[in-house]
């Protein structure tokens, strides 16, 4: 991955902000990825969380924690949906190693960390995001890629 790959992450605008509901991207090949996991996070802070906003206020009214709230549920969806509905892998950084680099396998002290957690439920698969949503929104985490991974993961490489 590149270093852009590398450094991107799901991050918010400032809460309460008139774009707090908006994830920040930068060009480049991230951004696709980024903008679709924006269409769930708009999708549940209009239709599925429960305030006593109305309408638009709904999107600017948004504290820190319901922006990690609104990014597990919108990754959830997507990884449910990815895993056809009926399963959700989520890959997270470890220490461990788990892949023992090779000829043919170049390491990058990230790939070979990655452990998988697979879930047959969406509310336990978005419990565990939210549990663990700063591995997706810290700098450094590497979180879009996690994510990306968690997507093939979830569809199977076979599909």
């Amino acid at each position: 991955f590149s270093c852009e790959w590398a450094k991107a992450c799901f991050r918010f605008h400032e809460p309460y902000s008139d774009l707090a509901y908006a994830l920040e991207t930068e060009k480049g090949g991230t951004r696709a990825i980024l903008m679709a996991v924006q269409a769930y996070i708009i999708k549940y802070l209009l239709f599925i969380r429960t305030t006593e906003y109305t309408h638009l206020e709904r999107l600017c009214r948004v504290s820190h924690q319901e922006q990690g709230e609104a990014l597990a549920a919108a990754l959830a969806d997507t990884l449910w949906a990815a895993g056809g509905g009926g399963r959700a892998v989520i890959c997270l950084v470890t220490a461990a190693i788990y892949v023992v680099p090779s000829s043919n396998y170049k390491a990058d002290n990230f790939t070979e960390r990655i452990h998988l957690f697979e879930f047959t439920e969406k509310a336990a698969a978005q419990e565990f995001i939210l549990g663990h949503i700063n591995c997706f929104k810290d700098e450094r985490s590497h979180g879009v890629i996690l994510f990306l991974y968690s997507l093939l993961f979830s569809r199977t490489l076979e599909r």
